[in-house]
């Protein structure tokens, strides 16, 4: 019944949506990237018993460890479903496995482009129901605590482990890509990007209250690359989603644009529509505002690094860096995702500083 029933309990805790869109809040809103995964024993307890996709594949056990960190973190504003960006390669019929200690791994990568044309577009996001279960069965069990992300990965980020056949610290054939392909690298990403839009649409549906895409790549783009291959498949994103919801008069949720390594790109990341953008840990706040102006929220951005410090460390670093941010118009987190190794103490003392800093 509750993968369906979209009657959800009502919000209690809406500081993350009100940061989002601009509006007062009491305490500045704190969440963490993968902050449902791998430092968290209840969460390795689980993994011992299941694949990696099975979790993600399975709506119970996914709302199972999308819920764990909000049991043991009663500070945290917001929960993230518990999925992974390379869902939508598997949905278009690319095999993606996850190797431990090796992340995840494409046995039949992307050679060239005439392989795009063995893509699955049609009915992809069918493919991909089994997110719209777990956000379902997520909203009624969160019983409205805080609200739900959901998210997806952006297009360049996606083509890069479909083309390198997992992560790279290069990304050497991508770039090879860029360089020789380029039409067919914009063939790709339109189809990605139509994809992500249906994908977002379908959590919304579903009942996720902010959307948040990872453009985990950026890194890899100098600024006039990030203008080519990312920037203008990231506007298509937020006005699509935009224009679909309205088109099924669903309501219109925030959502966050996260570039990493993008810092050279905020003034275009500005541009592109979207209410929150993510910053990493290399970018200094007060520089942020004054290139993005008051008007757009910004999250971030503690090095994932710090919270392997004493905690008295982690608490001063976390209160100096929301206070550089201030209260207005932001969404405190980390530059990135959380290690695997955090002491589970770190993630106490960071959540519960950023609301006794301002």
């Amino acid at each position: 019944m509750e993968l369906t029933n979209k009657n959800f309990p009502a919000l209690k805790n809406d500081r993350l949506l009100r940061a989002a869109l601009g509006k007062e809040v009491d305490k500045v809103p704190v969440w963490v990237m993968r902050q449902a995964g791998r430092y968290l024993p209840e969460f390795q307890a689980v993994r011992a018993k299941h694949d990696f996709f099975t979790v993600c594949r399975t709506p119970e056990l996914a709302c199972e460890v999308t819920l764990q960190p909000l049991r043991r973190y009663p500070h945290l504003d917001a929960s993230i479903i518990f999925s992974d960006i390379l869902v939508i390669p598997q949905a278009l019929g690319m095999t993606v496995e996850m190797h431990p200690g090796l992340g995840p791994v494409f046995p039949n990568p992307l050679k060239d482009p005439s392989e795009i044309d063995n893509l699955q577009e049609e009915n992809a996001v069918s493919r991909l129901d089994y997110v719209g279960k777990a956000i379902t069965l997520t909203r009624h069990k969160i019983e409205g605590k805080v609200p739900l992300i959901g998210f997806t990965g952006a297009p360049f980020t996606l083509m890069g482990y479909m083309i390198e056949g997992g992560g790279s610290k290069t990304m050497a054939k991508t770039k090879e890509w860029l360089e020789k392909y380029s039409n067919e690298v914009h063939k790709l990403l339109a189809m990605l990007s139509r994809v992500i839009v249906d994908y977002l649409v379908m959590q919304v549906e579903s009942g996720a209250q902010l959307l948040q895409v990872f453009e985990s790549s950026a890194d890899h783009l100098p600024r006039e690359l990030f203008k080519e291959f990312s920037a203008p498949y990231l506007k298509t994103i937020r006005s699509e989603v935009k224009r679909k919801l309205e088109a099924k008069q669903l309501e219109q949720v925030p959502m966050t644009v996260f570039a990493k390594g993008g810092g050279h790109s905020l003034d275009v990341q500005a541009g592109l529509g979207y209410e929150t953008l993510g910053l990493d840990w290399t970018v200094d706040p007060i520089e942020a505002r004054k290139i993005v102006g008051d008007n757009i929220t910004l999250q971030g951005n503690l090095d994932p690094q710090d919270l392997y410090k004493k905690p008295e460390e982690i608490r001063s670093m976390t209160i100096n860096m929301v206070r550089k941010f201030g209260k207005h118009r932001y969404i405190a987190n980390l530059g990135h995702g959380i290690t695997p190794q955090t002491p589970l103490e770190s993630m106490t003392v960071f959540t519960e500083a950023v609301h006794e800093a301002v």
